[in-house]
């Protein structure tokens, strides 16, 4: 969104220094810096500041500081008093000059390939910004905001937590109309403290939604179907299991793990074919539909939209190597259940033999132990040999290897028609292993 430099200086109290430029977007990385962007040094584990010089060489048209602007620069500088809230201020100013339809999407899982569905629902019909991969947090949604373009006609807003206030945090940002808001789910516990903190710290969005904005709730889980009364916006509800507003029968999947089922909603049904895998993509689809259909999407853009969008990288790719083997690459990030649902579908693949390398399930809290000891009888329950990667909690009847060669010896005799599941969460890192595999 173009901003001039002075619009900025405005909008976060800063001092402008230099000529008044204008801005298209932002970036906190100078690596990835493109000419007429705002450069943004955030103070972390290294100081942003050591990298304006390259921001600038690499096109930047201005900088943020929280000191005094270096001589040596040649760009416009605005000197605030903390850049990072200086960053939420810009995402403020931009969102001033959006139109209403601004939808925020959490939930503790599936909300980033909910986010990415409905913004190919979305983009049917309205010009749409979205967050690039996972930018959920006080970072990377500012700075999604900055980037959407002069014509944007809708924005969806991945929102994750670390904690109670920060959905609300970011709602004070994003000033979201509609809110999606998938499950709630014991994960990052070692951050929330309890499941009960969890739900308290997702409802933030329903409780920032305007009286005539829109809540997308899903009815298959009790703690979401319940935050209806925590808003007095337009509540939709979604489901496979219990009865809701958009709902979905005769669910089907091809050989490539690929959905098919009847959309049922207020505005009719219609036969819907996803292109994203899993049987567990089924209720991120409804998600999307109900939001979209709130927004007004006609329903046959929404079954194009939904066959049509794409999702975020790792997150089950499948590929079949020069050897016959099928590797389905899940590997962005695991809790129980998106490893049960990932497990689920390889159960359902086509396959002579089905092996599962699983990483790690960080933050899980004092469940940890007993969820991968869990999750690892769930895989052997469904006929599928575990090779737990750096992690011992998966206990007894499983593979334990160290690290990526581990894995990948555990795997040499490797045949024609077998299935590899691939998984664990960020830290973990296994989309080396699928790489390593598939080489």
């Amino acid at each position: 969104m173009r901003l001039s430099t002075s619009q900025i200086a405005a909008a976060t109290g800063g001092t402008l220094h230099g000529p008044d430029v204008d801005i298209d977007s932002a970036s906190i990385d100078s690596r990835s810096v493109r000419r007429g962007q705002l450069f943004v040094p955030i103070v972390a584990a290294r100081d942003g500041h050591d990298f304006i010089s390259a921001a600038v060489e690499s096109g930047a048209s201005a900088y943020l500081t929280d000191r005094a602007p270096d001589a040596a620069v040649d760009a416009t500088a605005i000197q605030v008093a903390d850049t990072a809230e200086a960053l939420a201020d810009v995402g403020r100013a931009v969102r001033a000059l959006l139109p209403g339809r601004v939808v925020g999407v959490t939930g503790s899982v599936g909300k980033t390939s909910t986010k990415d569905l409905l913004a190919g629902v979305l983009e049917t019909t309205f010009v749409t910004a979205a967050s690039a991969k996972s930018f959920n947090n006080e970072l990377g949604l500012p700075l999604t905001l900055a980037g959407a373009p002069d014509s944007t006609e809708a924005v969806v807003l991945e929102m994750g937590a670390r904690g109670v206030g920060h959905i609300a945090q970011l709602c004070s940002i994003a000033s979201p109309t509609v809110g999606v808001l998938t499950r709630v789910e014991g994960v990052h516990l070692e951050m929330f403290g309890t499941i009960e903190d969890v739900a308290q710290a997702k409802g933030e969005l329903i409780d920032s939604l305007p009286a005539d904005g829109l809540a997308v709730l899903n009815a298959d889980d009790p703690r979401v179907a319940a935050m209806a009364s925590r808003t007095s916006a337009r509540v939709l509800t979604y489901g496979v299991e219990n009865a809701a507003d958009v709902y979905a029968t005769d669910i089907t999947l091809d050989d490539e793990l690929r959905a098919s089922f009847t959309l049922h909603s207020p505005w009719g049904q219609a036969p819907v074919k996803l292109g994203a895998r899993g049987e567990h993509q089924v209720g991120n689809a409804l998600a999307a539909a109900a939001a979209g259909g709130g927004l007004g999407v006609p329903l046959d853009q929404i079954v194009e939209g939904l066959f049509a969008a794409e999702l975020s990288g790792l997150r089950m790719e499948m590929s079949t190597t020069a050897a016959g083997v099928t590797i389905v690459n899940d590997a962005y990030n695991a809790n129980p259940t998106s490893m049960v649902a990932a497990l689920t579908a390889l159960a359902r693949l086509d396959a002579s033999r089905r092996y599962a390398v699983l990483g790690t399930m960080a933050e899980l809290g004092d469940d940890s132990d007993a969820a991968h000891r869990s999750v690892a009888k769930q895989a052997l329950d469904l006929g599928v040999t575990v090779i737990a990667v750096d992690e011992p909690h998966y206990g007894d009847g499983v593979t334990h290897v160290a690290g990526v060669d581990g894995a990948v010896a555990a795997l040499s005799e490797l045949q024609r028609g077998d299935a590899v599941l691939v998984k664990g969460s960020r830290v973990a890192a296994l989309e080396r292993v699928a790489d390593a595999l598939s080489e």
